[in-house]
């Protein structure tokens, strides 16, 4: 049995960032900057509230009698409860036989072309452990998208304006950052085990470090890019803002409106059509937040039972990050062009080709990733390299101005002038021909 070791990250990292932002907005309180306060202690506890909401749906503890663990849960203590009892159940397993077992069939990655199936013996104990994880990785992913990166964002933009970073602020931002790179690096395992449910997935340390380096250098470029352009342009920022995120939120129901697909009823049994359609409201809310910093790896389709995309779609991968790079440049520019005394002491020239590399770094940890590590990059298709140059044929093929099209047109009709042209001259040459081989045979 697998040590939790996950579960324990999860509750490190959302109990020091809690408590990081409350010694934070007390310190903001004392400096009297009571704006800063009260956003500070927003994006720390609207994230926490959700985490709870997700613990306490996924473990189905409403239909439960289970009145002191949801009291906890409203205490805000839901995810320090959950690692106590994930540790009982783990330290508990295999000192009592469990009454029953259940068996599950996994298959292993393609050698040689063949696959093999196995079976495997799961007891309750690793069942509920497997819940449990399931479900700290899904509140890792609520943290990091909708409390972390908002909070790293204001932070860092504090800092700009005050143009001082404390030693508060500093570990602040690096908790939230590490939240962030975690919480991106969790749905990238889910999205990997919700697509290859049918495998034996085992992933390896170069890929978590791939992952790793990917996060970091996308988010940590897109946070200070949004930073960069708020700081000079501060009306500006917020159609920006709002254009990324409807625009992924209602991107999920565009799809879901054009398939003309039934409304999903089989989320939850115990839910109503409207506790349905909140649900579903909130995870293309975690989805459009999660966009709005990186690329998600898990694609919401609500036509699908699963709710997932299990499909690997290299177009739409590729589009992200063009778009992505072409916004990050020109938000850039703009910060260029409009920068106040502020950055007096910046070489802003050298600062914007840093984040641009940056960025490509990200890209380019992506696609090591997608290309060696995956861990089922045996069962892709095709490989990430074929999947990108096809990518790129078609929008060259794409951007492809229509003048070509109109010359091979009036090629066409011209060509039928110039076969006559062409036949004539034949006609001439033969003739000439002729003559010469009469006026030949007379001489003779």
């Amino acid at each position: 049995m697998k040590f939790p070791g996950s579960v324990l990250v999860s509750l490190v990292l959302f109990v020091a960032e809690t408590a990081a932002a409350l010694c934070l907005s007390g310190a903001y309180r004392a400096a009297g900057d009571r704006m800063w306060q009260w956003l500070t202690l927003l994006f720390a506890l609207l994230p926490c509230a959700l985490v709870q909401l997700s613990l306490v749906f996924i473990h189905r503890d409403v239909s439960r009698d289970r009145p002191l663990v949801l009291l906890l849960h409203l205490l805000q203590l839901g995810p320090i409860v959950r690692c106590v009892e994930v540790f009982y159940i783990y330290f508990r397993a295999g000192r009592v036989e469990e009454p029953y077992v259940s068996i599950t069939k996994k298959r292993q990655m393609p050698k040689d072309g063949y696959s093999e199936e196995i079976e495997k013996e799961v007891g309750q104990a690793e069942g509920k452990l497997c819940t449990h994880r399931s479900a700290f990785s899904r509140a890792s992913v609520i943290q990091a998208f909708l409390g972390s990166a908002p909070q790293l964002t204001l932070q860092l933009y504090i800092c700009v304006l005050q143009q001082e970073i404390t030693a508060a602020r500093s570990i602040f931002m690096v908790l939230s950052l590490l939240s962030i790179v975690y919480g991106a690096l969790r749905c990238n395992i889910l999205a990997i085990k919700i697509k290859y449910d049918d495998y034996d997935i085992s992933v390896k340390p170069a890929a978590y470090l791939c992952i790793f380096m990917w996060r970091s250098f996308e988010i940590a470029t897109r946070v200070t890019v949004l930073v960069l352009f708020s700081s000079v342009l501060q009306i500006w920022i917020l159609p920006v803002v709002l254009v990324n995120f409807f625009g992924f939120f209602f991107y999920p129901w565009i799809l879901f409106w054009q398939s003309k697909s039934p409304f999903p009823e089989n989320i939850e049994k115990a839910l109503s059509r409207v506790g349905t359609t909140i649900v579903l409201c909130l995870l293309t809310f975690l989805y459009a937040g999660i966009n709005m910093f990186c690329w998600s790896a898990v694609q919401v389709k609500l036509n699908d039972p699963d709710l997932i995309n299990k499909s690997q779609n290299w177009y739409r991968l590729t589009v992200y990050y063009m778009l992505r790079f072409i916004e990050n440049a020109f938000l850039l520019l703009m910060w260029y062009i409009y920068k106040t005394d502020v950055y007096l002491y910046v070489c802003a020239p050298l600062l914007v080709l840093q984040l641009l590399i940056s960025y490509c770094m990200a890209v380019l940890f992506m696609l090591v990733f997608y290309q060696f590590c995956h861990p089922c990059k045996k069962l892709f298709s095709s490989s990430i390299s074929e999947g990108l140059l096809s990518c790129f044929k078609f929008l060259c093929f794409i951007c492809k101005p229509p003048t070509s099209t109109i010359l091979t047109d009036k090629a066409e009709v011209k060509c039928p002038e110039n076969i006559d042209e062409v036949r004539s001259s034949s006609k001439t040459i033969d003739s000439q021909k002729g003559i010469s081989h009469q006026s030949v045979s007379s001489n003779a």
